[in-house]
């Protein structure tokens, strides 16, 4: 069967475990990503610059970074590598070209993302995913263990990167004007710069633009070398072996799931507590913070999102809460309509063109309407799915990759 028609796989075969963590990491990811739609760019990674920082919203930054920041990304990006292997498995399967499928499916990718950068919300993944996903298809055929190394191998470029931006930093190495943009754009911003953020997005959505660009620009060409690129390909890598070695499948026992799940949140906890300490203990100082503590998270991060991966994955071989777990896999098949759901809500919440609560939402207030976001992304996938295969966004996207309108018997 080689014709485009035949080439396409049917349902039936979805694999619940992958819906269910996918559901999981998609909601996760709004407890990081509100602060950056509430609040100017920088407090995201320096707390200390906008707002109050004591009380509950204290506690509010410390349980979002120890069981939030970066755990729930790390979460997406091995789900979305394993879901390379798993659509690369079932096109060949189906008599299909893979990679003509999947490079134009990364492509379609990175025009939706480019769309809700510059012109939505300058936080989206999708164009990091695009062009990480394009690179690491071509490992797809090795074997796990080769994956998970050079996955890890990877995810390490951008610890060196740093630490070398930080040793340089101290030692006076690092050209004057690199360290200065580093510091005020990125780490320290000063009062009229984060002021200025705060009137751009309050007002309205072409007043909005001009900053939206600047930022997404400086994203793409700064941070995605430095930062994304091999964060987002690292672990993808890693994804790809997790799915082939059945971790994400739910096909290992109960034992494994434990001591995964009891070793990666244990382990990812003592670090990310480690980093934070250090963090306060030293005044968020340029360039220790962003260049040297930041590592405890960078790594602890992934083992903690390990330890949730083996948590949910003993939960669905259980049969813990059942019903959540439907919901939650409704919510991981309209993905991609759930994670741009959270751009519309969230910037007409806190722009100019909505309610405009941009820079004076606080920390405990951030969390209310992620809640509220979540109930309704749990409320409305459900029901969407009793009607329709594919959420909106998922459908678009098959029928661009497959250049037709998708069939209801094919899968997703």
């Amino acid at each position: 069967m080689s014709n485009s028609r035949s080439a396409v796989p049917l349902a039936g075969n979805r694999i619940a475990s992958l819906d269910v963590l996918r559901g999981f990491a998609v909601l996760g990811i709004l407890v990081i990503n509100i602060q950056t739609f509430s609040m100017p760019e920088a407090a995201y990674l320096n707390p200390t610059l906008w707002g109050d920082l004591t009380g509950i919203n204290l506690a509010t930054w410390h349980l979002s970074h120890l069981l939030a920041d970066t755990k729930f990304i790390t979460i997406f990006s091995m789900l979305f590598g394993a879901g390379i292997c798993l659509f690369a498995d079932r096109v060949k399967a189906f008599g299909g070209n893979a990679a003509a499928l999947h490079y134009r499916r990364m492509f379609w990718l990175l025009i939706f993302g480019l769309a809700h950068a510059y012109l939505l919300w300058i936080g989206d993944i999708l164009v990091p995913y695009a062009l990480s996903g394009c690179l690491v298809f071509l490992l797809r055929k090795s074997s796990p263990r080769t994956l998970a190394i050079i996955g890890l191998g990877v995810f390490s470029v951008s610890t060196l990167l740093f630490l070398f931006i930080g040793f340089a930093a101290l030692g006076d190495y690092l050209p004057p004007e690199i360290a200065t943009d580093l510091q005020s754009d990125w780490w320290e911003p000063s009062e009229a710069k984060r002021r200025y953020e705060v009137e751009a997005y309050l007002g309205s959505w072409l007043k909005q633009q001009p900053f939206r660009v600047a930022v997404a620009l400086n994203f793409h060409f700064v941070a995605f070398p430095l930062l994304l690129l091999w964060r987002c390909a690292g672990m993808m890598l890693l994804g790809m072996a997790l799915y082939r070695w059945g971790v994400l499948n739910a096909e290992r026992n109960d034992r494994f799931y434990r001591k995964l799940a009891l070793a990666g949140i244990f382990g990812g906890s003592v670090s990310i507590l480690i980093g934070t300490w250090l963090d306060f203990s030293t005044g968020w100082s340029w360039p220790n913070s962003i260049a040297f503590w930041s590592q405890f998270n960078y790594w602890g991060g992934v083992a903690m999102a390990l330890g949730y991966i083996g948590l949910v994955m003993l939960a669905i071989r259980r049969g813990w809460l059942a019903g959540l777990q439907t919901r939650l896999a409704a919510v991981g098949r309209m993905a991609f309509t759930n994670y741009i759901a959270q751009t519309l809500i969230c910037t007409t919440i806190f722009y100019g063109h909505g309610l405009g609560l941009f820079g004076s939402a606080e920390r405990w207030q951030q969390v209310l309407i992620v809640v509220a976001v979540w109930a309704v992304e749990l409320w409305w996938s459900p029901i969407w799915l009793r009607h329709f295969r594919y959420g909106p966004l998922e459908w678009l996207w098959r029928a661009l990759t497959y250049g037709r309108l998708p069939h209801r018997a094919e899968s997703t």
